[in-house]
């Protein structure tokens, strides 16, 4: 009995048709072949845009950014974060307590210990994971995302 609940609980949580799997086959506004992504897209773009990755911690210039304007995807342009409600997690990636609502999508992942993933709404791009250990003052959120993901509009 004992191997057998073993077993169903490491096929649970290995199962291939997750929800994360479920997700990437929906459709999005904006589509392209990986071609034409690798085209539009930096190396380290296309690796967390596309291939789901995670850049370096501390590796980002928008990580220490703290000038007033929006964060948009670098995939599609879709304004994804602003800059009010960005804040210094000290985890070494660009950080926010929350989205700019139906823009950001969630899927469970695979990784227990990755949180919630997070993709552009419009073009379907990894943007990083939520966290529910972000400031206690605002939502309690910390949404923590690749700087490769984002491009910065500086407010004029």
């Amino acid at each position: 009995m004992k191997r057998y609940l073993i077993f169903i609980t490491a096929l649970l949580l290995f199962n291939c048709n997750g929800n994360s799997q479920k997700d990437k086959n929906k459709s999005f506004k904006i589509t392209k072949t990986d071609a034409e992504w690798k085209a539009q897209l930096s190396d380290m773009a296309y690796y967390v845009l596309r291939k789901e990755g995670t850049e370096r911690a501390f590796s980002s210039p928008l990580n220490k950014n703290y000038k007033k304007g929006i964060y948009v995807c670098a995939g599609c342009d879709t304004p994804l974060f602003k800059s009010e409600h960005k804040f210094d997690s000290g985890t070494g990636w660009p950080s926010f307590d929350r989205e700019i609502k139906g823009n950001v999508a969630f899927s469970s992942g695979s990784d227990l210990f990755y949180g919630i993933e997070e993709h552009c709404a419009t073009c379907g791009g990894h943007l990083g994971h939520k966290f529910n250990d972000g400031p206690k003052n605002t939502t309690g959120i910390r949404h923590c995302i690749n700087g490769a993901a984002l491009k910065f509009i500086p407010e004029k």
